[in-house]
């Protein structure tokens, strides 16, 4: 894919459905139901390719190596060329995440791009700078390209710095604020992509600047996360914030109290909708929902059931 294609393919909304859980396992079929789920229901206008990934929301910080490649492999397998990949790679301890960007390029179906997750620990932003882009240097004859999943504003300047030295880092996904999207988007190099990060709730940020945003929620009511995105392609601010009306109740559940629900809510209203899509039963320091957490769920998706 050229790089012009994949930018244009990434404004876009990037599904990242959770990975569901049954007795401390991850369900792969469950996971494998969840992805055909989101590509027979495409609701991208001008018969756009959706974009899925599995990172944040979906507990990869707390998998094992072998399952995150095992996710990965299993999503490519559903989606073939279908879609547009993209994985994602905790980048420290930095001797693993060359492992795993490794094995990424080795799939079958290799992804597209790969989103590095925000580097944890002690750093400097020009430590950040100058690390990440040697990484992504080594794998350069290999094609790879990489997103950088912003989540301090400390770290802003390093980001586009980043961008701008290498070739191989083609965008950021924006996680901290509307400010700071706003700051990377009127700043981010040529041939990049700033790309909104926290949630469906993204016309304010698309509006400065940002293309494509990320949705957790995608796999609960596809309909809507795709209709925000048709509406700020076509520069429809209004239309884009009728569409978010249908997911703000959940947000505020998911968002709440520095994200606690970001995981459950999201099990809890899969296993409510049913069917075609499953939750699982919730784990690694996400436990399902109680009775009061359920009832709000169950509000929360009354008038989004029928969009799924």
């Amino acid at each position: 894919m050229d790089l012009a294609t994949l930018l244009d393919g990434l404004n876009n909304v990037i599904a990242i459905p959770i990975v569901p859980l049954r007795g401390g396992a991850v369900d792969f079929d469950g996971h494998r139901l969840n992805i055909r789920y989101l590509m027979e229901n495409n609701h991208l206008d001008d018969g756009r390719k959706r974009v899925v990934s599995v990172a944040g929301t979906s507990l990869l910080h707390h998998l094992s190596l072998e399952d995150q490649n095992g996710l990965f492999a299993a999503t490519g397998e559903v989606m073939g060329h279908d879609g547009i990949l993209m994985s994602a790679v905790v980048p420290n301890p930095l001797a693993d995440a060359r492992c795993q960007i490794r094995a990424h390029l080795g799939l079958a179906r290799r992804p597209d791009v790969i989103l590095i997750m925000p580097l944890t620990g002690v750093f400097s932003p020009d430590g950040l700078c100058q690390g990440l882009g040697e990484l992504a240097e080594e794998f350069s004859g290999e094609g790879a390209r990489f997103l950088y999943y912003l989540r301090a504003s400390r770290d802003r300047d390093a980001v586009l710095q980043l961008m701008a030295d290498s070739p191989h880092f083609v965008g950021v996904k924006v996680g901290t604020d509307v400010a700071d999207a706003a700051y990377m988007a009127e700043r981010a190099p040529d041939d990049t992509i700033v790309i909104w990060g926290i949630g469906d709730r993204s016309t304010a940020a698309a509006q400065k600047g940002t293309h494509g945003h990320t949705s957790g929620t995608a796999v609960v009511v596809t309909r809507t996360a795709d209709e925000i995105n048709n509406a700020q392609r076509a520069g429809d601010w209004d239309r884009a914030l009728e569409w978010e009306a249908y997911i703000q109740a959940l947000e505020d559940i998911r968002f709440r109290n520095g994200r606690a629900f970001n995981y459950t809510a999201v099990i809890e209203a899969l296993n409510q909708i049913g069917g075609d899509v499953t939750g699982g039963e919730g784990g690694f320091f996400n436990p399902p929902a109680d009775s009061a957490l359920q009832a709000e769920v169950k509000e929360a998706i009354a008038m989004m059931a029928p969009l799924h």
